[in-house]
């Protein structure tokens, strides 16, 4: 039994539930997400200027894994043991992944587009410059709360076991940074999906094939991370301390869910993608790859 105490509205059993949670859809992910980078990196023909964005958005979802996974540790434990500076570094970390991951998603989206409907080849030279791109914007905008800058702030959760965002202060530096962050990386990737994959389903309703559902992949990003933005936007204008600290813990719990659905989606849901895993884990060539 730990000598510190419980944050409030939390029980013994709460810590408990929320960190196996956090542990369960961890590990899942990580592994799921790990089996996708070491296919692309142990068979050749996966490693294409395309697949390359699927290996990036795997990597971003591992990263947050990862953070799920010390989160996790920590309510098991009971209270965070890694002092402010650990806080501030889970934060950063977290935020690197979320708006790696969610940026990836948009120039996946493209991508398709392209493959379908236009029947443009995607070039290395392209794909390595706009991931190198996307990773430099992430850590740009994830430093921009550390205490060096201060724009926004990074602080613990309800729960106080892991740190993120901190939502609770709702004053002009969390607004103006949240607002921004909100249009750069809700809102614009949500154009770029919309679009995009109206094109293909509109390609698709044409050649009556549709090789996938399109529909998808917006209404998984905005399942894992609408609710959670609503409320950092809701913290914008009103009292986000009046919501049941429970449920203020759920949405990020839910939010890191997010590697789960996209392994399934984007990897081993991809024609391009999953007859690489599929020769990868048994040795043999899917009828993907023998088309």
């Amino acid at each position: 039994m730990s000598p510190y105490s419980l944050p409030e509205g939390f029980s013994e059993f709460d810590m408990f539930a929320f960190g196996s949670a956090l542990l369960v859809g961890g590990l899942l992910g990580f592994f799921l997400n790990l089996i996708s980078v070491v296919a692309f990196l142990r068979v050749r023909e996966m490693r294409t200027p395309s697949n390359f964005f699927i290996f990036n958005l795997a990597l971003a979802d591992m990263s947050l894994n990862i953070n799920g996974l010390v989160a996790a540790y920590a309510s098991y434990l009971r209270y965070w043991p890694f002092g402010s500076e650990g806080c501030q570094m889970h934060g950063f970390q977290g935020m690197i992944s979320i708006l790696a991951a969610i940026s990836f998603l948009g120039a996946v989206a493209w991508d398709r587009y392209h493959q379908y409907c236009t029947k443009q080849k995607m070039f290395w030279s392209t794909s390595v410059t706009i991931s190198t791109i996307i990773w430099i914007l992430a850590v740009f905008w994830a430093a921009l709360p550390l205490p060096m800058i201060g724009w926004g702030v990074f602080d613990f959760e309800p729960m106080r076991t892991c740190c993120t965002l901190d939502y609770s202060k709702g004053d002009r530096s969390f607004i103006t940074y949240m607002l921004t962050i909100t249009v750069l990386y809700l809102a614009f990737p949500v154009l770029i999906l919309q679009s995009s994959y109206s094109a293909i389903y509109a390609h698709f309703k044409k050649i009556h094939h549709f090789k996938f559902n399109t529909g998808v992949p917006l209404k998984v990003l905005l399942l894992c991370w609408g609710p959670y933005v609503l409320m950092c936007m809701y913290a914008c204008f009103e009292n986000v301390t009046l919501i049941s600290p429970k449920l203020r813990m759920v949405l990020p719990v839910l939010a890191k869910t997010a590697p789960i659905f996209h392994a399934v989606l984007y990897s081993y849901g991809n024609e391009f993608y999953r007859g690489g895993i599929w020769q990868f884990l048994t040795g043999q060539k899917s009828a993907d790859k023998k088309k």
